[in-house]
């Protein structure tokens, strides 16, 4: 009728299925996690999910495990500082600074993370930093430049390790999420078991390979302070 947009409360459950009902043909629509809630009935209705008999249960995983982190958060800084503490030589710091000079960084990254994998290993990229670090480098190249390098390296580096062979990859940030799974071109993911509250592990099917995927993505704040290394004793 012309309505362009409409705002609904509930009171229970039975509003919110209501309210599946009518939005779910719809192509944007957004809400609360009470309406998340409400929609698989719907979109079983329409036919567009399968009966999973174990929700949760993913296909065995494989492959090398690799961590990716771009957040500067406080919770990532010291989701670093945990992983140094417990692997002393499995990182590797990226510094946008670098980054922008040239690509002698980024291969010497990718040489190192080949390396520490061929030994069965977990690794770590990141380019998370403390505070100043993040401003010098901001205040040098710009804030959206200096955010930009660092994205664009981490996925250039998933993507090469990941059609190499690693087969579990944890990516810290929002950002450098999003851009790690738009460069790997994943447009669906299997939710499975969580490993802190609100990260759950997923996994991906990709061209080319038999074995999905084994993808964890996280918000900077999201997670424990061991998150980096228990993540991978969750999925094992």
């Amino acid at each position: 009728q012309g309505v362009r947009h409409v705002i609904c409360d509930s009171l229970d459950e039975q509003d919110l299925d209501v309210l599946a009902e009518a939005t779910v043909l719809m192509p944007l629509v957004t809400g609360g996690s009470g309406l998340g809630q409400a929609l698989p009935a719907q979109y079983r209705a329409q036919g567009w999910l399968d009966t999973i008999t174990e929700p949760g249960r993913l296909s065995p995983a494989s492959g090398g495990a690799l961590v990716l982190s771009g957040s500067c958060s406080r919770a990532t800084l010291a989701q670093v500082a945990d992983f140094l503490v417990k692997h002393p030589n499995g990182s590797f710091a990226l510094d946008p600074l670098a980054l922008a000079k040239d690509e002698q960084q980024q291969t010497h990254a990718l040489a190192f993370a080949r390396q520490r994998l061929s030994e069965q290993a977990p690794v770590l990229l990141y380019a998370s930093a403390d505070p100043d670090k993040v401003n010098d480098a901001q205040q040098a190249l710009g804030v959206e430049r200096a955010g930009a390098l660092v994205e664009e390296a981490l996925s250039q580096l998933a993507v090469t390790l990941v059609n190499e062979g690693v087969g579990r990859l944890l990516v810290a940030g929002g950002e450098t999420s999003g851009a790690v799974v738009s460069a790997l071109g994943i447009t669906t993911l299997r939710i499975g078991e969580q490993i802190d509250p609100g990260v759950p592990w997923t996994q991906a099917p990709l061209a080319g390979r038999d074995a999905p995927l084994s993808l964890a993505l996280k918000s900077g704040n999201f997670g424990g302070v061991d998150f980096f290394t228990r993540a991978f004793e969750v999925l094992a």
